[in-house]
């Protein structure tokens, strides 16, 4: 595979990179995170101008058209600044379900909305009992009359739901609670009767909601795609949810390494900074090469993410979801114990990136579900 970057690539990494440094100090995100809405309006204006938030939309629908490579360079620097909008909740997932599920009329409809950053999304697709089954659906579609449906059910955490106008949520219009067949989707708008968000920050200090449906009426045009026949639009958009976060994770971690290189060599101990201690060196390295590693299979995860075979592009990024967690989880503890105490605490940046890798990790399937899921697949 050529890694190699374009010109224009270099150009887009350079811009969000600048981007980051400007308004991701650690001093400026804890103040976004402390506020209610836990970002900035300012900064998705500023995202919709720089063109962030068309990326990957097709250049039919208000978009640019490019691929998950031009995702996994914006993912990959907001990962090192730990950047707190909703681009994922938005773009790469409701955006995505709208892209792989949405007649024409849908697409054209909302997705330059979401160009313009006037529309942001959120995808619900799991439940309190489904854990990381994605064909584990209670919420129910019953039709009623003209070709409607009334909703009833609950999703758990949804990322991004306390900022959304819309909400996308799977629900069963057949079939047993976890059959493959009998899924839809369904386009809900936040405040129509019927649906209720309770918002929180979750543990990295991103915001997430569960969203509760009680009789929610929903017209025929709401539903994306064929009635019963979700399933694969749904895995599709997790796959790319895994591929843009796996780069996102890079980022932190590439971060989290400069930081504690910096930390041991200004650091004094016994006279001598703890950088010249061997032992700490080799630390260093296992660390570097925990992060390549996850850089390589993030990378891999970002150019297989397309794949038309449905088996391969499922292997791909459950191999580097695998990678990803187990170097997340190596480097974020590497790092927490060569700072030391101070590592622990909330006002140091060490901590919150190590939470945002654990989040990382246990979101979309930890280690041990990709595992078995690869193996299944092999």
């Amino acid at each position: 595979m050529d890694f190699e970057l374009s010109d224009e690539q270099r150009q887009l990494q350079d811009s969000v990179a600048r981007f980051v440094q400007t308004n991701y100090s650690f001093e400026q995100r804890r103040a976004l995170v402390a506020t209610d809405a836990g970002f900035s309006e300012n900064n998705w204006k500023q995202f919709a101008e720089l063109g962030w938030l068309a990326l990957s939309l097709p250049e039919e629908y208000g978009g640019i058209g490019l691929g998950p490579v031009e995702t996994m360079i914006v993912m990959e620097e907001f990962g090192k600044g730990l950047v707190t909008e909703p681009y994922m909740a938005t773009v790469i997932m409701g955006a995505g379900a709208i892209v792989h599920g949405g007649s024409d009329e849908q697409k054209k409809s909302l997705l330059p909305q979401v160009a313009e950053g006037k529309l942001k999304l959120a995808f619900g697709f799991a439940e309190r009992q489904s854990r990381y089954n994605l064909s584990d659906v209670e919420t129910t579609a019953q039709p009623i009359r003209d070709g409607s449906f009334k909703l009833n059910g609950m999703k758990g955490v949804v990322f991004g739901a306390p900022a959304a106008d819309k909400i996308i949520v799977s629900a069963r219009t057949s079939g047993n609670s976890r059959d493959a067949d009998g899924i839809s989707l369904f386009i809900v708008d936040k405040d129509q009767a019927g649906v209720s968000v309770r918002g929180y920050p979750t543990a990295d200090g991103l915001r997430a909601g569960e969203v509760t449906l009680e009789n929610v009426e929903v017209g025929q045009g709401a539903m994306l795609g064929a009635m019963g026949k979700a399933l694969p639009v749904i895995e599709k958009v997790i796959d790319h949810a895994i591929a843009a976060i796996a780069a996102e994770a890079t980022g932190a971690m590439s971060h989290l390494n400069d930081m504690t290189l910096e930390y041991i060599k200004t650091r004094e101990q016994f006279g001598q900074p703890i950088g010249k201690f061997q032992v700490l060196q080799h630390r260093m390295v296992d660390m570097f090469i925990a992060h390549e590693e996850a850089k390589s299979m993030a990378m891999m995860a970002a150019m297989r993410v397309d794949e038309e075979d449905e088996a391969e592009r499922k292997k791909a990024m459950s191999a580097a979801k695998v990678q990803i967690g187990k170097s997340g989880r190596y480097v974020g503890q590497q790092a927490i114990q060569l700072h030391g105490g101070i590592g622990m605490t909330d006002e140091y940046a060490a901590g919150h990136y190590f939470k945002r890798l654990t989040m990382v990790d246990r979101s979309f399937g930890d280690v041990d579900f990709h595992l078995k899921r690869f193996s299944d697949l092999s």
